[in-house]
């Protein structure tokens, strides 16, 4: 026998109100006094209620749903990210809907807009050129978007690269080394930070940098480019890689190699993903502090869709984590 479903009508009815008056609250549109609400609370648990979220959203013209496009989920960066980011979205009665465009700029376009439709709100990661990047606005949708902009009107957070990049350049100076390298990641626009923040402090010091290149932000790119650097005439004696991932996929290689590290190479990453201070020797590394990254661009999101002004930029503070992986310079 089908169990009789208790609709809206059914708990108005029982609490002595309007339908309006259920409506509202329950989808958090207008606060009614204690008595009310608390009458409606307890019918509400009594009838076992519960509100239909399309129909909510033919009230509202709004989802309670966030999207949240990043470039590898499997990368623990951008997972701490989403931590971030969910935790806030659930605080306020919002369901995260994830996107993951794996590297492939191809796949952003068609991914963001087919997710345009589910969500009430876009943050986004974005390997395309700022000036590729127009289509965005026409998803008629609020947006965040984790990187800098110069051009689009569109409100953004960043984790301020440059300066890690130079604490860590400077960090690497104090410890005696002069031959610093830095393997990169040309398709990252915080890539261009990265390499001027370590530039500047080179500079400073009347040190030339050794610039190396990756295909990819991945441990098994750090692995593969290992040997070519380690087995070249002059390897370098310090190394910062674009991200932790890279760093610990060379360290690996270069311990199969023969080589020892730190003795041999100080080395360093971007990001402090918690892998890296389980490995030997444990990784230094750029904080560039994800999951907060994940909270401002998720409470900025939700101020934008409720109307409320919000700064057009956020701008999160790096921190140095040090660990063994870079070590004094032996003379």
């Amino acid at each position: 026998m089908k169990k009789n479903v208790a609709t809206i009508r059914d708990v108005a009815a029982a609490a002595g109100v309007s339908t309006a008056t259920v409506s509202k609250f329950v989808n958090g549109a207008q606060r009614f006094s204690p008595a009310v609400e608390a009458t409606i609370k307890e019918v509400i648990a009594k009838l076992g209620y519960r509100s239909n979220p399309l129909a909510a959203s033919m009230i509202t013209g709004r989802t309670k749903s966030i999207g949240l496009s990043v470039l590898d989920v499997g990368n623990p960066h951008f997972t701490s990210i989403v931590k971030g980011a969910n935790r806030v979205a659930l605080a306020h009665g919002y369901t995260l809907l994830l996107v993951d465009t794996e590297e492939n700029p191809d796949r952003e376009r068609p991914l963001l807009e087919a997710l345009s439709r589910r969500v009430d709100g876009i943050i986004m990661f974005s390997r395309m050129l700022e000036s590729e990047m127009d289509w965005v606005m026409e998803l008629g949708k609020p947006l965040v978007y984790f990187g800098r902009l110069s051009r689009l009107e569109i409100p953004w957070v960043i984790s301020e690269d440059h300066r890690g990049a130079y604490m860590l350049a400077r960090h690497l100076v104090s410890l005696g080394h002069k031959r610093i390298g830095y393997l990169r990641f040309p398709r990252s626009r915080r890539d261009e930070e990265r390499l001027a923040g370590i530039r500047a402090c080179l500079a400073a010091h009347d040190l030339e940098l050794t610039v190396y290149e990756a295909g990819a932000p991945t441990a098994a790119e750090g692995e593969r480019v290992c040997s070519s650097i380690m087995l070249g005439a002059e390897h370098p004696d310090a190394l910062i890689c674009y991200n932790d991932l890279i760093a610990l996929g060379f360290m690996k290689a270069a311990h199969t190699l023969g080589f020892k590290l730190p003795e041999q190479m100080s080395v360093a990453g971007f990001d402090n993903i918690e892998y890296g201070q389980y490995t030997s020797p444990a990784l230094t590394t750029v904080d560039l502090q994800s999951e907060r990254m994940g909270v401002a661009a998720m409470e900025k999101l939700i101020a934008a869709i409720d109307g409320k002004p919000a700064t057009s930029a956020t701008k999160i503070e790096p921190q140095l984590i040090l660990r063994g992986s870079t070590i004094k310079r032996q003379a």
